[in-house]
């Protein structure tokens, strides 16, 4: 009896010691998946800022820190406040947060940014093993494979190698963590645990709502169970009652979740053009139907063949199904036969629940696809590979799916080896290849455009990139190609405008209001047009529409500043205070306007202010700001007589310019501005002679005026070298005296008090002697060589600047 006890005690340390290889064997699933799908994206982490990385992130205040953080919570993912019409009302704080988070901790180094949407993703990979496993009950070898297909898929490179597709990244690891939570687990609260990780999927992006909508629908699948006993009072089919009370927290979480979602909308839906989504503006409802199930069954196939991909697939990247002999029907009715027989398939197993990866493989293909698919709301676009990356899910669970059922035929085992280890390879090598486009810029738009020739939106924003680097020929010749493509692009008219010559750009301003009268550049741009040519009436009408189109337009009020009055331009600088309050120039441009009207004081708080923001930003435009306060503000001390005060601003400014470098370069600067300040002085003096108290008009010296006779010039010639002496004497002083210590001009003129003709002196210090005056000697007279050098004259007022901003290109 003793020997037989023994069997099962070996059988309880075997099953101990298999489940503790189990646990170790799971991690190193995760662990290897995650690698894989890491060292898959290791070439694009000295990528660049693209695509929309640049207005999600680069421009975005909520991002770079000009706005409060709380701005997150009102704004949309682009920086534009959620109540505004022209809102794009995709709300997205938890991305915009991680973005702000990653630029206080490492700026602007693309590197960082790549680094942690690669993390991102190797977390899903094994977030994607653990839901294969526990959720679709797949067997472990199998689960790692779909694991393995999801960290090497070629869809997802728009996703991860783009810094902006962090938010579908994001929002696939919240998204199956609820998943993990409400179906792996049996806490008592891992309900709303899982409410709560399907709302924070919603805050990284609108997909991760559909989490809830899987999590009941999957519940109601697993508690299914069969009828033995036909009865008529117990209708209920489920194993019990508990189920009922998830499904409907559940149902009341999605509830809530939507209306909150539907209240940040603001009471406004997000507009749309035809050039962004062309079949949901088609007159047409059939048209509409069979375009929009072959965009499903097309998405579909890049899941199962991503070969032929694109950043951007609007404008005629996938033409309108508008017959129904278009054999791109075909693929749909492929798609929806092969649909309808899982959905049959898994229907008929609903009793024994023998085929799970399948339901689960197909209901997070179809699901987390739905507001994508412009069947239930309209979106933006017709395909976007960055939308499929929680679908692939979906996908590769069913392929993992597959290939464990055909492992289970002893016969060609090998080759589905081979076969499935071929894919992997394939698909690592197509997303490292895929890595290298969204490098930069120009290598994603040259790769895609041999892709899609027929895009004009590819056309438009690479011509967009050759006028950045100024070929504006070739430019032009992409904007026409554009234009050819699709007559009725207004952008594309409208920046062609900014390249062309004066007579044909208003005539492609005017064709961009024709196809989009709303179109705010190419008001502005139409305004500075008719400003240029003189027709002021007809460009405050333009800056008045495209002020009333966009309020916060800052180059409009600029523009309009130009058009307005002095005496009325008090409103139109309080406005740009109010827009950018941080903003140098602004304050700049508002103490020229106040110094102008003679309220130094007032000017010279708002120079003061801007020093103060433009010393204290980290701006790209800080060092021309830190220039114009310190330049407009010496003027004015200037123009007060405050010299003091003068050196003393330069020499700070000196200082902190250089980083507060000692007293060496304090000396060096107040010694620079001491000799240019004399210097300027004394060729005031020699350039502006007065004639009997009257002020001279020329610049120079007539010959006429310089006439002594020989004994007046002999003492005027003792008198010189004497004046001479003490101006070096004076020079030779220390750097650390008082800037104002000049040579008093009654000292100077007294050295020709006696000479009745000239009550100017003419005599200067030794390193200006006079030796183009010759009519002493006896030569003939002549005009005063002086004119054939450059004058010199008293440095010039500073007008108020205003920048004559740069055309306007959308």
């Amino acid at each position: 009896m003793k020997r037989r006890s023994l069997p099962p005690v070996r059988e309880e340390v075997s099953q101990a010691k298999s489940w503790r290889n189990i646990c170790d064997n799971d991690w190193a699933v995760y662990s290897l998946v995650s690698l894989v799908g890491a060292l898959t994206y290791a070439n694009s982490l000295d990528g660049e800022f693209v695509h929309d990385d640049i207005p999600a992130i680069v421009s975005n205040s909520d991002v770079n820190g000009g706005s409060h953080v709380l701005k997150v919570f009102k704004n949309d993912f682009w920086g534009t406040p959620m109540s505004d019409p022209n809102s794009h009302k995709s709300y997205r704080p938890l991305t915009t947060l991680s973005f702000r988070l990653n630029h206080a901790l490492c700026g602007f180094s693309p590197w960082w940014w790549h680094a942690c949407n690669v993390a991102l993703h190797a977390a899903c990979c094994a977030l994607v093993a653990r839901t294969g496993v526990v959720v679709a009950r797949l067997q472990r070898p199998f689960a790692a494979l779909a694991a393995l297909l999801f960290a090497v898929h070629p869809v997802h490179t728009e996703a991860v190698a783009g810094v902006v597709g962090r938010a579908d990244v994001l929002a696939c690891m919240f998204f199956l963590s609820s998943l993990l939570l409400y179906h792996g687990s049996s806490g008592k609260h891992r309900v709303w645990s899982s409410v709560v990780l399907a709302a924070l999927s919603m805050m990284a992006k609108e997909t991760g709502l559909t989490a809830l909508l899987f999590n009941i629908t999957f519940d109601l699948y697993r508690s299914w169970t069969p009828i033995t006993r036909p009865s008529i009072a117990v209708k209920w089919r489920w194993k019990s009652d508990s189920v009922c009370g998830r499904v409907t927290r559940m149902v009341v979480a999605l509830v809530l979740l939507v209306g909150v979602r539907l209240t940040l909308l603001q009471g406004s839906l997000p507009a749309f053009s035809p050039q962004d989504n062309p079949p949901a503006f088609h007159p047409s409802f059939a048209v509409r139907l069979m375009t929009f199930c072959y965009l499903a069954a097309f998405n579909w196939w890049l899941l199962l063949c991503p070969w032929t991909l694109s950043h951007d697939w609007q404008m005629g990247s996938v033409p309108l199904v508008t017959s129904g002999w278009d054999p791109r029907n075909l693929l749909t009715c492929a798609a929806l036969i092969a649909l309808v027989a899982l959905s049959y398939r898994c229907f008929l197993d609903l009793e024994l629940h023998r085929h799970t990866p399948a339901v689960v493989g197909l209901l997070l293909l179809v699901i987390p696809y739905l507001p994508a698919s412009n069947l239930l709301v309209t979106v933006g676009f017709v395909v976007a590979e960055r939308v499929l990356y929680i679908p692939s899910v979906g996908s590769v669970l069913l392929t993992a799916y597959g290939v464990q059922l055909l492992r289970r035929r002893r016969r060609g085992r090998r080759l589905l080896a081979l076969g499935v280890a071929a894919l992997v390879a394939g698909g690592a090598a197509r997303t490292h290849l895929r890595n290298r486009d969204w490098r930069t810029r120009e290598s994603l738009l040259r790769a895609d455009l041999s892709v899609l020739p027929h895009n004009a939106k590819l056309h438009y924003n690479f011509a967009n990139f050759l006028k950045d680097i100024e070929q504006q020929e070739s430019a032009i010749k992409h904007y026409k190609e554009a234009l050819k493509l699709w007559p009725s692009y207004a952008s594309a008219h409208n920046n062609l405008g900014t390249l062309v010559a004066w007579a044909r750009a208003e005539h492609h301003f005017l064709q961009a209001l024709k196809y989009n009268r709303d179109h705010v550049n190419a008001h502005y741009n139409l305004a500075k047009l008719y400003r240029k040519k003189n027709r002021l009436s007809e460009a405050l009408k333009m800056l008045e529409r495209c002020i009333s189109l966009e309020p916060r337009f800052v180059q409009a009020h600029l523009e309009l500043l130009l058009l307005t009055p002095d005496a009325r331009r008090r409103a139109v600088l309080d406005t740009l205070l109010a827009l950018e309050p941080r903003n140098p120039e602004h304050h700049v441009l508002y103490g020229h306007w106040l110094r102008g009207r003679g309220l130094l004081p007032q000017s010279m708080s708002y120079y003061t202010t801007a020093m103060r923001l433009s010393f204290g930003s980290s701006c790209a435009n800080c060092e021309r700001g830190k220039l114009q306060a310190v330049r407009a503000a010496c003027l004015l001390l200037r123009s007060a007589g405050q010299r003091a005060r003068i050196l003393q601003l330069v020499t700070r400014w000196q200082v902190v310019r250089g980083g507060g470098q000692g007293a060496a370069r304090r000396a060096l600067a107040e010694r620079a501005w001491r000799l240019r300040r004399d210097l300027a002085h004394r060729a005031a003096l020699y350039a502006r002679p007065t004639q009997q108290g009257r002020p001279v008009t020329s610049t120079c010296l007539h010959h006429s005026q310089l006439e002594v006779s020989p004994e007046r010039y002999i003492n005027n010639v003792e008198q010189n070298e004497l004046l001479a002496e003490r101006t070096l004497y004076t020079h030779s002083d220390s750097v650390t005296s008082d800037i104002d210590k000049n040579i008093d001009n009654d000292q100077v003129n007294s050295c020709q008090k006696n000479n009745d003709r000239l009550k100017k002196s003419v005599s200067l210090s030794a390193q200006y002697k006079p030796t183009h005056n010759k009519s002493e000697t006896g030569h003939k007279q002549k005009s005063c060589p002086i004119h054939k050098k450059k004058k010199i004259k008293d440095p010039e007022a500073f007008t108020p600047f205003v920048s004559d901003h740069l055309i306007k290109t959308y």
